[in-house]
């Protein structure tokens, strides 16, 4: 809630604008600074600013509520809870229909891998009619790496879903539901982010896609505590879009080699404990996603994608709902395609570690694909 705008709390346009022209722009913002802090910088009278701070610590604090009407509330949210299919039956069983509505799903794994692609499919299925099993709406792709290939969106659409595309202009609509945003720094990002939740209900949308939020904080070298605090108010804002539109956001994350120090902090992860001081030279014997923890328990559902001996395996790693399931697949050109639907059991660390063996030729696969 400290993250809801000021300009969207019903403060007089007066008010609201010496607000926002002093850089004010959430309720975070204001309740940062003392009343006395904020009569000076806004240049204001005290009564109008603690008549403001009433306002908006009104319209932001959460009201009491009881415990009947909390149990109401789940039940209605259960009610208009859905899933977004992915196609992939074993791994839609697992998930228990799909990608969950009005939550964060975040796809971790190498560079190469097939996250891409699994977000290209996708918004295919998002935006494909209802009377072929999608959603029916349009789709919001952040792509912050300069990824998205439209020639491989539209090839997985013409062999993934025939009878749709060879319809006459089916695919220039298909593709025309897909709104590709390139932010090129953290600020833009922050600033498309802030513009989605009025575009939710103008354009439809079924599906928010971020294409990859590490390559942002990565790119503006922030780190410490710099880091952690724009990553925290990024995450909020962005599951404050996913519950409040209830539509399934998907969140693409790196990995990054594991430093000494988290590798002694989280042990319980190591795989090659007591096996002496060289399992820890093995390339990929600590990769871990390159957000950090605090990033890990925000999401509600993490699916690593890794390559063990050049086998490509989507690990569901976390779910509140579903069992650690591991299946593998490849990229075909209708996409990624499971081997098996029944997936192999894996609890303890190995869901969690991520691996890169005989990833080269995953890469180069992709690549040639991609042209």
């Amino acid at each position: 809630m400290a993250n809801k705008m000021v300009s969207e709390m019903g403060l007089p346009k007066s008010i609201a604008n010496i607000f926002a022209a002093r850089n004010l722009i959430t309720a975070k913002d204001v309740f940062s600074l003392t009343e006395f802090e904020l009569m000076e910088l806004l240049d204001v009278d005290l009564a109008v600013v603690t008549s403001a701070v009433a306002h908006i610590s009104e319209i932001t604090c959460p009201p009491y509520q009881t415990a009947l009407s909390l149990l109401e509330q789940r039940r209605q949210n259960e009610n208009m809870a859905g899933h977004l299919p992915t196609s992939l039956k074993g791994l839609d069983n697992a998930l228990c229909g799909g990608i969950p509505f009005g939550v964060v799903t975040e796809l971790v794994g190498p560079a190469g891998i097939g996250k891409t692609q699994f977000c290209l499919k996708l918004s295919l299925l998002a935006s494909l009619p209802s009377s072929y099993g999608g959603l029916d709406g349009s789709v919001i792709y952040i792509d912050t790496e300069s990824k998205f290939s439209s020639r491989r969106l539209i090839e997985i659409g013409f062999n993934s879903f025939p009878e749709v595309f060879h319809t006459e202009g089916m695919a220039q609509e298909m593709a025309g539901r897909i709104m590709v945003l390139r932010p090129t720094s953290l600020s833009e990002f922050t600033d498309s982010l802030q513009k989605i939740k009025v575009s939710l209900f103008q354009h439809s949308v079924k599906l928010l896609i971020i294409d990859s939020m590490a390559a942002l904080l990565s790119g503006e070298g922030v780190q410490g505590p710099q880091r952690q605090h724009s990553l925290g108010w990024h995450i909020s804002f962005i599951k404050s879009v996913a519950d409040f539109s209830r539509i399934p956001v998907v969140v693409t994350n790196q990995v990054r080699s594991q430093s000494r120090d988290e590798i002694s902090h989280y042990s319980f992860q190591d795989k090659n404990k007591g096996e002496g001081p060289e399992a820890a030279t093995k390339p990929d014997s600590h990769l871990v996603a390159a957000l950090g923890i605090h990033w890990a328990h925000a999401v509600s559902i993490r699916l690593i994608f890794e390559s063990k001996s050049g086998q490509r395996f989507i690990k569901l790693a976390k779910s509140p709902l579903s069992p650690p399931l591991a299946f593998p697949f490849n990229v075909t050109s209708s996409g990624i395609s499971l081997l098996n639907d029944d997936g192999v059991e894996m609890p303890g660390p190995e869901i969690h570690s991520i691996s890169c063996q005989g990833h080269n030729n995953v890469i180069n696969f992709i690549s040639e694909m991609m042209h």
